[in-house]
């Protein structure tokens, strides 16, 4: 049975990222990957929860992303949790980078998919740490919105 047409090719979303974080700006970037991380993703394996993105020598990289290796690879297989390079323009990699240097930002991954011309993409996003009771506010806006859905289904 194929996916759901509502994925719309996603493989991983970093739900905690929304969260932890206040998302300012959002980029779509490109991943330099190996043929069978590839197969791996198309298989829908991979965990973007624990990764990092981090802008180095004028390039930006995704560090600690697992992509485990392919179940039907060979000796050539990939390594699961190596760093990966990021296809961005070079303007958006100096404002990401100048943003992190500068103003303290972290750039944090948010979801990994293939877009409609199959190819895999990364969403980032440059972020500000959020504060415990911001953390607190974001948790009862959450769970008012739940009851305040379930007190519409079941009274109309």
């Amino acid at each position: 049975m194929s996916k759901k047409k509502e994925d719309n090719g996603v493989v991983a979303v970093n739900r905690r990222a929304r969260f932890d974080y206040e998302l300012e700006d959002t980029f779509e970037a490109g991943i330099q990957l190996v043929g069978t991380e590839v197969k791996s993703l198309r298989a829908g394996k991979a965990n973007i929860a624990e990764s990092y993105v981090s802008p180095e020598d004028n390039e930006i990289y995704l560090i600690n992303a697992d992509i485990p290796p392919y179940d039907h690879g060979n000796r050539f297989n990939h390594a699961p949790r190596r760093r990966r390079k990021l296809l961005l323009k070079k303007k958006e990699i100096n404002k990401i980078a100048g943003s992190v240097a500068r103003d303290g930002r972290t750039v944090v991954p948010l979801r990994m998919y293939f877009n409609e011309r199959g190819i895999a993409k990364l969403q980032i996003a440059l972020a500000k740490g959020k504060k415990t009771v911001d953390k607190r506010e974001t948790k009862k806006e959450r769970d008012w919105q739940r009851q305040k859905s379930r007190l519409m289904k079941n009274f109309g």
